[in-house]
Protein backbone atom coordinates (compact mmCIF):
# COMPACT_ATOMS: atom_id res chain seq x y z
CA UNK A 1 0.00 0.00 0.00
CA UNK A 2 1.26 3.45 -0.92
CA UNK A 3 1.06 5.94 1.93
CA UNK A 4 0.99 9.65 1.14
CA UNK A 5 3.50 11.89 2.86
CA UNK A 6 4.06 15.62 3.32
CA UNK A 7 7.29 16.40 1.51
CA UNK A 8 7.19 20.18 2.00
CA UNK A 9 5.17 22.98 3.57
CA UNK A 10 4.77 26.65 2.73
CA UNK A 11 2.84 29.76 3.69
CA UNK A 12 2.20 33.30 2.47
CA UNK A 13 0.99 36.17 4.63
CA UNK A 14 0.24 39.82 3.80
CA UNK A 15 2.64 42.40 5.17
CA UNK A 16 -0.12 44.63 6.54
CA UNK A 17 -0.80 44.02 10.25
CA UNK A 18 -4.08 45.19 11.80
CA UNK A 19 -3.90 45.32 15.60
CA UNK A 20 -6.71 45.24 18.12
CA UNK A 21 -5.94 48.81 19.10
CA UNK A 22 -6.43 49.93 15.50
CA UNK A 23 -9.79 48.14 15.35
CA UNK A 24 -10.83 49.86 18.57
CA UNK A 25 -10.64 53.20 16.76
CA UNK A 26 -13.44 52.21 14.36
CA UNK A 27 -15.67 49.78 16.31
CA UNK A 28 -16.80 49.55 19.91
CA UNK A 29 -14.16 47.17 21.21
CA UNK A 30 -10.77 47.08 22.91
CA UNK A 31 -7.59 45.07 22.87
CA UNK A 32 -8.47 43.61 26.27
CA UNK A 33 -12.02 42.63 25.18
CA UNK A 34 -10.76 40.82 22.06
CA UNK A 35 -7.85 39.07 23.78
CA UNK A 36 -9.95 37.82 26.68
CA UNK A 37 -12.62 36.33 24.41
CA UNK A 38 -10.51 35.02 21.54
CA UNK A 39 -6.78 35.15 22.30
CA UNK A 40 -6.21 37.29 19.18
CA UNK A 41 -3.98 40.38 19.22
CA UNK A 42 -3.57 41.10 15.50
CA UNK A 43 -4.32 39.79 12.03
CA UNK A 44 -3.01 40.27 8.45
CA UNK A 45 -4.86 42.18 5.74
CA UNK A 46 -4.15 41.78 2.02
CA UNK A 47 -3.47 44.90 -0.01
CA UNK A 48 -6.02 46.04 -2.57
CA UNK A 49 -5.16 44.83 -6.06
CA UNK A 50 -4.12 41.37 -4.84
CA UNK A 51 -6.35 38.32 -4.61
CA UNK A 52 -6.53 34.83 -3.12
CA UNK A 53 -4.62 33.28 -6.03
CA UNK A 54 -1.63 35.55 -5.38
CA UNK A 55 -1.19 34.31 -1.80
CA UNK A 56 -2.09 30.74 -2.76
CA UNK A 57 0.52 30.63 -5.53
CA UNK A 58 3.21 31.96 -3.19
CA UNK A 59 2.39 29.40 -0.50
CA UNK A 60 2.31 26.59 -3.08
CA UNK A 61 5.64 27.68 -4.55
CA UNK A 62 7.20 27.70 -1.08
CA UNK A 63 5.84 24.22 -0.34
CA UNK A 64 7.22 22.86 -3.61
CA UNK A 65 10.59 24.48 -2.94
CA UNK A 66 10.70 22.88 0.53
CA UNK A 67 9.94 19.52 -1.09
CA UNK A 68 12.59 20.01 -3.77
CA UNK A 69 9.92 19.87 -6.46
CA UNK A 70 9.62 21.89 -9.64
CA UNK A 71 5.98 23.13 -9.59
CA UNK A 72 5.76 22.05 -13.24
CA UNK A 73 5.86 18.42 -12.03
CA UNK A 74 2.61 18.74 -10.03
CA UNK A 75 -0.17 16.35 -11.05
CA UNK A 76 -2.93 18.12 -9.13
CA UNK A 77 -3.60 21.41 -7.34
CA UNK A 78 -6.40 21.56 -4.77
CA UNK A 79 -7.36 24.96 -3.35
CA UNK A 80 -9.62 25.12 -0.31
CA UNK A 81 -11.25 28.54 -0.02
CA UNK A 82 -14.49 30.42 0.57
CA UNK A 83 -12.98 33.59 -0.87
CA UNK A 84 -12.04 32.68 -4.46
CA UNK A 85 -10.81 35.28 -6.93
CA UNK A 86 -14.13 34.91 -8.76
CA UNK A 87 -16.98 32.38 -9.06
CA UNK A 88 -15.29 30.91 -12.12
CA UNK A 89 -12.81 29.78 -13.22
CA UNK A 90 -11.47 28.13 -10.10
CA UNK A 91 -8.78 29.82 -8.04
CA UNK A 92 -6.79 26.60 -8.42
CA UNK A 93 -6.54 27.14 -12.19
CA UNK A 94 -5.27 30.67 -11.56
CA UNK A 95 -2.69 29.23 -9.16
CA UNK A 96 -1.72 26.71 -11.82
CA UNK A 97 -1.14 29.56 -14.27
CA UNK A 98 0.87 31.63 -11.78
CA UNK A 99 3.07 28.63 -10.96
CA UNK A 100 3.74 28.03 -14.64
CA UNK A 101 2.19 24.56 -14.57
CA UNK A 102 1.10 23.46 -18.02
CA UNK A 103 -1.94 21.58 -19.31
CA UNK A 104 -2.40 18.09 -17.93
CA UNK A 105 -2.38 19.04 -14.24
CA UNK A 106 -5.74 18.73 -12.49
CA UNK A 107 -6.82 21.86 -10.63
CA UNK A 108 -9.99 22.52 -8.65
CA UNK A 109 -11.39 24.38 -5.64
CA UNK A 110 -13.32 22.96 -2.72
CA UNK A 111 -15.49 24.71 -0.15
CA UNK A 112 -15.58 23.41 3.40
CA UNK A 113 -14.80 26.72 5.13
CA UNK A 114 -12.40 26.34 8.07
CA UNK A 115 -12.25 22.56 7.55
CA UNK A 116 -11.29 23.03 3.90
CA UNK A 117 -7.64 22.13 4.24
CA UNK A 118 -8.38 18.90 6.12
CA UNK A 119 -10.95 18.01 3.45
CA UNK A 120 -8.40 18.77 0.72
CA UNK A 121 -5.77 16.68 2.48
CA UNK A 122 -8.19 13.75 2.65
CA UNK A 123 -8.97 14.00 -1.07
CA UNK A 124 -5.30 14.32 -2.02
CA UNK A 125 -4.44 11.35 0.18
CA UNK A 126 -7.00 9.23 -1.69
CA UNK A 127 -5.58 10.30 -5.05
CA UNK A 128 -2.08 9.27 -4.01
CA UNK A 129 -3.07 6.01 -2.31
CA UNK A 130 -4.92 4.90 -5.44
CA UNK A 131 -1.98 6.00 -7.62
CA UNK A 132 -4.05 8.43 -9.67
CA UNK A 133 -1.55 11.21 -8.88
CA UNK A 134 1.99 11.24 -7.52
CA UNK A 135 2.41 14.89 -6.59
CA UNK A 136 -0.44 16.99 -5.21
CA UNK A 137 -0.31 20.50 -3.78
CA UNK A 138 -3.05 21.23 -1.26
CA UNK A 139 -3.57 24.91 -0.49
CA UNK A 140 -5.78 26.65 2.04
CA UNK A 141 -6.24 30.35 1.30
CA UNK A 142 -8.62 33.03 2.52
CA UNK A 143 -9.02 36.77 2.05
CA UNK A 144 -11.61 37.12 4.78
CA UNK A 145 -11.07 40.86 5.10
CA UNK A 146 -13.17 41.16 1.93
CA UNK A 147 -16.24 39.38 3.35
CA UNK A 148 -16.51 40.75 6.90
CA UNK A 149 -18.53 43.75 7.99
CA UNK A 150 -15.98 46.05 9.57
CA UNK A 151 -18.76 47.66 11.63
CA UNK A 152 -19.66 44.36 13.34
CA UNK A 153 -17.36 43.82 16.31
CA UNK A 154 -18.59 40.25 16.77
CA UNK A 155 -17.05 39.14 13.48
CA UNK A 156 -14.53 41.70 12.24
CA UNK A 157 -12.21 41.14 15.21
CA UNK A 158 -11.86 37.43 14.43
CA UNK A 159 -10.69 37.09 10.87
CA UNK A 160 -7.50 37.61 8.89
CA UNK A 161 -5.96 36.83 5.50
CA UNK A 162 -3.35 34.24 4.59
CA UNK A 163 -2.43 31.05 2.76
CA UNK A 164 -0.73 27.79 3.62
CA UNK A 165 0.15 24.76 1.52
CA UNK A 166 1.63 21.28 1.58
CA UNK A 167 3.34 19.29 -1.14
CA UNK A 168 1.87 15.81 -0.74
CA UNK A 169 3.48 12.89 -2.50
CA UNK A 170 4.13 9.20 -2.28
CA UNK A 171 5.97 7.82 0.69
CA UNK A 172 7.53 4.41 1.07
CA UNK A 173 5.43 1.28 0.85
CA UNK A 174 3.72 0.91 4.22
CA UNK A 175 4.97 -2.41 5.55
CA UNK A 176 5.81 -1.32 9.06
CA UNK A 177 9.40 -0.49 8.15
CA UNK A 178 8.65 3.17 7.57
CA UNK A 179 5.40 4.50 8.95
CA UNK A 180 5.96 8.17 8.20
CA UNK A 181 3.11 9.89 6.40
CA UNK A 182 -0.66 10.11 6.57
CA UNK A 183 -2.24 7.19 8.39
CA UNK A 184 -5.86 8.29 8.29
CA UNK A 185 -8.21 11.19 7.55
CA UNK A 186 -11.75 11.65 8.84
CA UNK A 187 -14.15 14.18 7.32
CA UNK A 188 -17.79 14.84 8.22
CA UNK A 189 -20.46 17.53 8.32
CA UNK A 190 -23.13 18.46 10.86
CA UNK A 191 -25.95 20.30 9.01
CA UNK A 192 -27.49 21.57 12.25
CA UNK A 193 -24.93 24.36 11.98
CA UNK A 194 -25.97 25.65 8.56
CA UNK A 195 -27.61 28.84 9.83
CA UNK A 196 -25.12 29.60 12.58
CA UNK A 197 -22.22 30.63 10.32
CA UNK A 198 -23.11 31.75 6.82
CA UNK A 199 -23.26 34.45 4.16
CA UNK A 200 -26.95 34.99 3.32
CA UNK A 201 -26.68 36.20 -0.28
CA UNK A 202 -24.55 35.97 -3.38
CA UNK A 203 -25.45 32.49 -4.58
CA UNK A 204 -28.22 30.97 -6.67
CA UNK A 205 -30.66 30.91 -3.74
CA UNK A 206 -30.35 34.67 -3.25
CA UNK A 207 -28.48 36.33 -6.12
CA UNK A 208 -26.73 39.63 -5.62
CA UNK A 209 -28.96 42.67 -5.96
CA UNK A 210 -29.07 46.26 -4.81
CA UNK A 211 -31.18 45.14 -1.86
CA UNK A 212 -28.79 42.38 -0.73
CA UNK A 213 -25.84 44.74 -0.95
CA UNK A 214 -27.66 47.47 0.97
CA UNK A 215 -28.68 44.91 3.60
CA UNK A 216 -25.12 43.72 4.16
CA UNK A 217 -26.09 40.20 3.15
CA UNK A 218 -22.75 39.48 1.49
CA UNK A 219 -20.90 39.60 4.80
CA UNK A 220 -20.27 36.75 7.24
CA UNK A 221 -22.94 36.30 9.88
CA UNK A 222 -22.31 34.21 12.95
CA UNK A 223 -24.07 32.94 16.04
CA UNK A 224 -21.01 32.82 18.27
CA UNK A 225 -22.39 30.64 21.07
CA UNK A 226 -23.67 27.98 18.70
CA UNK A 227 -20.43 27.96 16.70
CA UNK A 228 -18.40 27.59 19.90
CA UNK A 229 -20.52 24.66 21.10
CA UNK A 230 -20.47 23.00 17.68
CA UNK A 231 -16.73 23.44 17.32
CA UNK A 232 -15.87 21.89 20.67
CA UNK A 233 -18.28 19.01 20.11
CA UNK A 234 -17.35 18.19 16.52
CA UNK A 235 -13.60 18.82 16.63
CA UNK A 236 -13.41 16.64 19.73
CA UNK A 237 -15.39 13.89 17.98
CA UNK A 238 -13.05 14.02 14.98
CA UNK A 239 -9.96 13.85 17.18
CA UNK A 240 -11.34 10.91 19.14
CA UNK A 241 -12.17 9.14 15.87
CA UNK A 242 -8.61 9.54 14.64
CA UNK A 243 -7.26 8.18 17.92
CA UNK A 244 -9.55 5.15 17.80
CA UNK A 245 -8.79 4.44 14.14
CA UNK A 246 -5.08 4.31 14.88
CA UNK A 247 -5.38 2.58 18.28
CA UNK A 248 -3.84 5.53 20.09
CA UNK A 249 -4.52 7.47 23.25
CA UNK A 250 -4.23 11.21 23.78
CA UNK A 251 -0.93 10.60 25.54
CA UNK A 252 0.54 9.13 22.34
CA UNK A 253 0.12 12.39 20.40
CA UNK A 254 3.17 14.65 20.23
CA UNK A 255 1.62 17.68 18.52
CA UNK A 256 -1.85 18.99 17.70
CA UNK A 257 -2.19 21.39 14.76
CA UNK A 258 -5.74 22.66 15.03
CA UNK A 259 -7.81 25.28 13.28
CA UNK A 260 -6.88 28.61 14.86
CA UNK A 261 -10.28 30.12 15.58
CA UNK A 262 -10.51 30.87 19.27
CA UNK A 263 -8.29 29.81 22.13
CA UNK A 264 -11.36 28.96 24.23
CA UNK A 265 -12.48 26.43 21.61
CA UNK A 266 -9.08 24.76 21.70
CA UNK A 267 -9.13 24.70 25.50
CA UNK A 268 -12.51 22.96 25.32
CA UNK A 269 -11.25 20.40 22.81
CA UNK A 270 -8.13 19.73 24.88
CA UNK A 271 -10.19 19.15 28.02
CA UNK A 272 -12.77 16.92 26.33
CA UNK A 273 -10.16 14.76 24.56
CA UNK A 274 -7.69 14.58 27.43
CA UNK A 275 -5.03 16.37 25.40
CA UNK A 276 -2.57 18.74 27.00
CA UNK A 277 -2.98 22.28 25.66
CA UNK A 278 0.83 22.43 25.62
CA UNK A 279 0.74 20.04 22.66
CA UNK A 280 -1.30 22.51 20.56
CA UNK A 281 0.66 24.77 18.26
CA UNK A 282 -0.91 28.21 18.61
CA UNK A 283 -0.43 31.24 16.37
CA UNK A 284 -3.92 32.77 16.34
CA UNK A 285 -2.60 35.57 18.56
CA UNK A 286 -0.70 36.90 15.52
CA UNK A 287 -2.88 35.84 12.60
CA UNK A 288 -6.45 35.48 13.89
CA UNK A 289 -8.84 33.08 12.18
CA UNK A 290 -7.71 32.50 8.59
CA UNK A 291 -10.30 29.75 8.00
CA UNK A 292 -9.03 27.06 5.59
CA UNK A 293 -5.54 28.59 5.69
CA UNK A 294 -5.05 28.30 9.43
CA UNK A 295 -4.00 24.63 9.72
CA UNK A 296 -1.42 24.72 6.88
CA UNK A 297 -0.03 28.09 8.04
CA UNK A 298 0.46 26.68 11.54
CA UNK A 299 1.88 23.45 10.13
CA UNK A 300 4.45 25.31 8.05
CA UNK A 301 5.40 27.71 10.82
CA UNK A 302 5.91 24.90 13.32
CA UNK A 303 7.83 22.75 10.83
CA UNK A 304 10.21 25.55 9.87
CA UNK A 305 10.74 26.40 13.53
CA UNK A 306 11.95 22.84 14.09
CA UNK A 307 9.06 21.87 16.35
CA UNK A 308 8.61 18.46 14.71
CA UNK A 309 11.17 15.68 14.67
CA UNK A 310 11.08 12.62 12.46
CA UNK A 311 8.53 10.09 13.65
CA UNK A 312 6.50 12.55 15.74
CA UNK A 313 2.79 11.82 15.92
CA UNK A 314 0.67 14.73 14.67
CA UNK A 315 -3.06 15.24 14.98
CA UNK A 316 -4.68 17.80 12.66
CA UNK A 317 -8.24 18.98 13.25
CA UNK A 318 -10.69 21.70 12.21
CA UNK A 319 -14.34 22.75 11.96
CA UNK A 320 -16.01 25.39 9.85
CA UNK A 321 -19.33 26.55 8.44
CA UNK A 322 -21.76 23.82 7.63
CA UNK A 323 -20.61 22.53 10.21
CA UNK A 324 -17.94 20.77 8.14
CA UNK A 325 -15.30 19.17 10.35
CA UNK A 326 -12.52 16.64 10.26
CA UNK A 327 -9.18 15.35 11.46
CA UNK A 328 -6.04 13.66 10.19
CA UNK A 329 -3.36 11.61 11.89
CA UNK A 330 0.17 11.41 10.52
CA UNK A 331 3.74 10.52 11.42
CA UNK A 332 6.15 13.30 10.55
Amino acid sequence: MIRSRIHGTGRALPARILTNDELARTVDTSDEWIRERTGIRERRILDAGLAASDLAAEAARNACEAAGWDPATLDCIIVATVTPDSPLPSTAVRVQQKLGVGAGCAAFDLTAACAGFVYGLSIADSFIRTRQFKRVCVVGVEILSRIVDWRDRNTCVLFGDGAGAVALGQGDVARGRDDRGLHSTHIHADPTGIDHLHIPAGGSAKPASADTVAGGEHFVRMNGRQVYAGAVRNISAACEEALRANELTAADIDHVVAHQANVRILEGVAERCGLSLDKFYLNLERFGNTSSASVPIALDEAARAGRFKEGDRLLLCAMGAGFAYGSAYLRW
